[in-house]
């Protein structure tokens, strides 16, 4: 076991770099190519670490010598993020270009996920990240102080507290803002600078070395908001100028979708300390009900009147895992009978209207599948009266 293999079996979560690191130093051997100042990877070899590299198994070239002792020879690279290979791309040349990167898109789109991905493919760390609430100061984006050194003290470096931002330029890497639109318009024009002078002033250092931060070569970095918070804390125009933005579409294909809902919710359940032991059928039927709640439409084409909660397939992970972990631990009768009243939890989150409006999905789609003699949609047409 290797050291990394150890803080991975004692932490809940493990960041991208830990748990893709055999494939990020694999990648960095893999694609010598040209890569710009302070990439991990070229950005070929960030597209393909997060993509995947499809069928093809990829081999270390002859002669190379490894960074670690222990690398594979030939590697195999899992797609990361399920999407479309054109969006990484752009994201990738927004990042090589030195230009923030705006994710936007509905909650449970996954963009936290590509943000998280493309830093550690970038600069090796997705740690530098600032999570954007209504309570978020400016020191969040600038810098802070040790008020105990500044008072023993004063201003000093020493005292100076840096910000994960105030990190990413100081070092060349990638600073992520979670949920930017969350921050107060005021808190967020503090990038503004940032983004176009590419230097932090440090008045209380006045006269030192440290008065002036300037961003070295690398740095640069990726916001998310999500298409429900429009209005919440309005981006200003000059800061929107700042950012190339990119929309994070929800999962077009359903195969794709239920192949990702299966495999997030198998590790959530594993964690749990339990084997994920929930049918395939059922996981069809969960992905099934959520895409025609989120688009409105059947895939029969049939009208469905869409709820006001978002039925995102962050939603659908959960929903699953809570359904592998109830048959690992509680296990009563069939599975399939606790999906009815765990998707009752997901639709009254935003509003108490939408309980009429999943009633008159299992009026509509679920009586329509099960009349047409399906088993599986005639259990659950059965447990409609779970609903009320």
């Amino acid at each position: 076991m290797t050291l990394t293999d150890e803080a991975t079996s004692a932490t809940q979560v493990v960041s991208a770099e830990q748990r893709y690191a055999t494939e990020l130093a694999f990648l960095a051997v893999h694609d010598d190519g040209p890569r710009p100042p302070g990439w991990l990877l070229t950005p070929r070899a960030v597209v393909t670490f997060i993509c995947g590299s499809g069928e093809e198994t990829l081999s270390l070239p002859a002669g190379s010598l490894p960074a670690r002792d222990d690398l594979p020879s030939k590697l195999r690279v899992a797609p990361k993020f399920v999407g479309e290979r054109a969006l990484v791309e752009r994201c990738v040349v927004t990042l090589a270009g030195e230009r923030g990167l705006l994710l936007v898109g509905e909650p449970g789109t996954a963009k936290s996920m590509l943000s998280e991905l493309l830093a550690a493919a970038v600069c090796g760390t997705s740690a530098l990240t600032v999570q954007g609430t209504a309570g978020t100061t400016e020191d969040a984006f600038r810098y802070g102080w040790n008020y105990a050194l500044l008072l023993a003290q004063g201003p000093s470096r020493a005292a100076l507290v840096d910000s994960p931002v105030l990190t990413a330029m100081r070092s060349g890497r990638v600073a992520r803002i979670e949920e930017i639109t969350r921050c107060l318009p005021e808190v967020q024009d503090a990038l503004v600078s940032i983004l176009s002078d590419r230097r932090v002033s440090v008045p209380e250092l006045a006269g030192t070395d440290e008065a002036q931060v300037a961003a070295v070569p690398g740095f640069t970095v990726i916001a998310t908001a999500n298409l429900r918070d429009r209005g919440v804390s309005e981006m200003s125009a000059a800061l929107k100028r700042r950012f190339n933005f990119e929309t994070v579409d929800p999962i077009s294909d359903a195969a794709a979708e239920t192949s990702l809902v299966r495999r997030q919710a198998t590790a959530v359940v594993q964690r749990a300390g339990a084997g994920f032991a929930v049918d395939d059928a059922v996981l069809e039927a969960l992905v099934t009900v959520f895409r025609d709640l989120r688009t409105g439409r059947s895939g029969e084409g049939w009208d469905v009147e869409r709820p006001g909660t978002v039925m995102s397939t962050a939603e659908a992970v959960q929903v699953a895992a809570s359904l592998g972990v109830a048959a690992a631990y509680l296990p009563s009768g069939d599975v399939l009978d606790l999906l009815p009243g765990h998707l009752l939890g997901v639709v009254r989150k935003d509003d108490p209207a939408d309980h009429g409006r999943l009633l008159g999905y299992w009026d509509g789609p679920v009586r329509r599948r099960a009349e047409d003699g399906s088993a599986m949609w005639r259990r659950l047409w059965d447990l409609r009266e779970s609903l009320r």
